[in-house]
């Protein structure tokens, strides 16, 4: 089970790209989130071609703005290429669906539709309203091989996450975490927020500017891990 991002910045970072991540999960590749620096990233670096499945965590445009451009590359120019797109459930599926036929008229068409439940080891967790108001969003729990990855989505308010982790059976756990320097910025959890949940779990920020650190943020942000990071799966490939 492997992360690798395709960028790590907010919705106004064009910089660092909008944060999207691949993660090969049990011999597939899986797209968590798609915004609309993702297919540009994709398509330089000829990558949507192996894209098994695509997950989102919500409809705002940096998680979803270049979806319908990757669902119609893959149609169009990549043989025998249809992602299947994951759903945590039937809600968000047909919020989904419209969003997609606004610029598709028919996703089905370069699609599959798939409950995520059947693809074990991924939980979807409802963080409905802890990001924007009255809005639909998801944290994602990757568990394989005695792993568990964690992918926090947006979110404000992180304790919920925190405590469902808790509640969860002991395992070594790594969290990629949306963070905040701004104490202001109330749609993404402060990074002081998160200190007194940091024990017992090895968390990793993105979603950030990463110049804006300040000198006392404890996490270790995902743009400075070259592990992490999409140039780690290109010199996988040269080799």
């Amino acid at each position: 089970m492997k992360f690798t991002f395709l960028g790590t910045g907010g919705a106004f970072d064009v910089a660092y790209g909008n944060s999207a991540a691949l993660v090969e999960f049990k011999g597939h590749t899986l797209l968590l989130d798609c915004g609309f620096t993702v297919y540009p990233t994709l398509r330089e670096h000829q990558l949507t071609r192996g894209i098994d499945y695509i997950l989102l965590t919500h409809l705002h445009n940096d998680h979803t703005g270049s979806l319908a451009n990757v669902l119609l590359h893959c149609h169009y120019f990549n043989t025998n290429c249809r992602p299947t797109i994951l759903y945590p459930d039937d809600d968000f599926r047909d919020e989904l669906y419209e969003f997609l036929r606004l610029q598709l008229q028919k996703p089905e068409k370069y699609a599959e539709f798939m409950p995520l439940s059947e693809l074990p080891g991924i939980t979807a967790l409802d963080t409905y309203g802890l990001h924007a108001e009255r809005l639909q969003t998801y944290a994602y729990i990757f568990e394989d091989h005695g792993e568990r990855l964690v992918y926090s989505g947006d979110i404000g308010q992180p304790e919920a996450l925190f405590a469902y982790l808790r509640g969860m059976p002991p395992k070594a756990t790594t969290v990629f975490h949306d963070i905040t320097f701004s104490e202001q910025n109330t749609a993404h959890t402060y990074y002081k927020k998160l200190i007194p949940l940091a024990q017992d779990y090895h968390i990793y920020g993105y979603h950030c500017d990463p110049t804006k650190s300040p000198t006392d943020n404890p996490f270790p942000l995902v743009y400075h891990q070259p592990e992490l990071m999409l140039s780690s799966l290109l010199q996988e490939a040269m080799h």
